[in-house]
C-alpha cells in the first residue's frame, strides 16, 4: 500500500542542495544595499527654485556643483528711478552678495557650494577707466580661480555689463590694472583649473 502524508518539508533542504550544485547561491531577502541617495546632484525641485528666487529683479548667479559652474535663480532689489550707471553697480553688488551668501539647505543637499567670500564691495569706473569697468574692493589676484570664475560668468551673463559678448572688465581697488575677462565653456566646465582667460585693458 502507498504511504500517504509523506513529509514535504524534506524537499526544502534537498532543493537547496540541488540549487547549490547548479552554482546558484541562495540569498536572504530583502537585501540591504545601503540608504538611497537623498537628492540628485545639482538638481533642485520647483519649490526650491521658487523659494530661492524671492522678490525683486530676477537674476541668475553661478555656483559650484560637481566641479562645474551651474546657474541658480536669485533676485536683487533696485530702488525705482535709479540712474542707469548706478543701476549697473547696484545690480553687480547684488549679484556679488548672492554669490557670497551661504547656499540654502536644499542647495547644500544637491551639492552646491561657493568660493566667493563675503564683504567684497564693487564700484563703477574711476578716472580714465572704461565705462563698463567694475572695480572690486579685493585684489583680483587674491581670488581663487573658482571664485573669479563665478564672478566673471555671473557678471558677464547679467544686465550689469554693457557688453553682450560674455566678457567683463574687472580691476581691484585704487589704480590696479584692468583686465577684460571672458566666460568660456571651458571656464564653466572647469572653473578650478585656471583663471578665466583675459586681456589687459589699456586706459586712454
Amino acid at each position: 500500500m502507498r504511504r500517504r502524508g509523506a513529509r514535504p518539508w524534506l524537499a526544502v533542504p534537498l532543493l537547496a542542495a540541488l540549487l547549490a550544485g547548479c552554482g546558484i547561491r541562495s540569498t536572504q531577502v530583502p537585501t540591504d544595499f545601503g540608504p538611497a541617495p537623498s537628492r540628485v546632484p545639482c538638481a533642485l525641485s520647483g519649490a526650491d527654485l521658487s523659494t530661492q528666487a524671492g522678490r525683486g529683479i530676477p537674476v541668475q548667479v553661478f555656483l559650484l556643483c560637481a566641479s562645474q559652474l551651474v546657474t541658480v535663480d536669485r533676485s536683487v532689489r533696485i530702488p525705482d528711478g535709479t540712474a542707469e550707471a548706478q543701476r549697473r553697480v547696484l545690480v553687480a553688488q547684488g549679484l556679488l552678495d548672492q554669490l557670497a551668501a551661504k547656499p540654502s539647505t536644499a542647495e547644500k543637499q544637491a551639492g552646491y557650494t561657493t568660493e566667493v567670500t563675503g564683504g567684497i564691495r564693487v564700484s563703477g569706473p574711476r578716472g580714465k577707466d572704461l565705462e563698463d569697468t567694475f572695480r572690486l574692493s579685493a585684489r583680483v589676484q587674491d581670488l581663487t580661480s573658482s571664485a573669479l570664475a563665478q564672478i566673471v560668468c555671473t557678471f558677464a551673463d547679467s544686465e550689469a555689463t554693457a557688453a553682450d559678448d560674455g566678457t567683463v572688465v574687472l580691476g581691484g581697488p585704487a589704480d590696479q590694472p584692468l583686465r577684460r575677462y571672458e566666460c568660456t565653456s571651458d571656464v564653466r566646465s572647469r572653473p578650478g583649473g585656471k583663471q578665466p582667460p583675459s586681456t589687459e585693458v589699456t586706459r586712454p
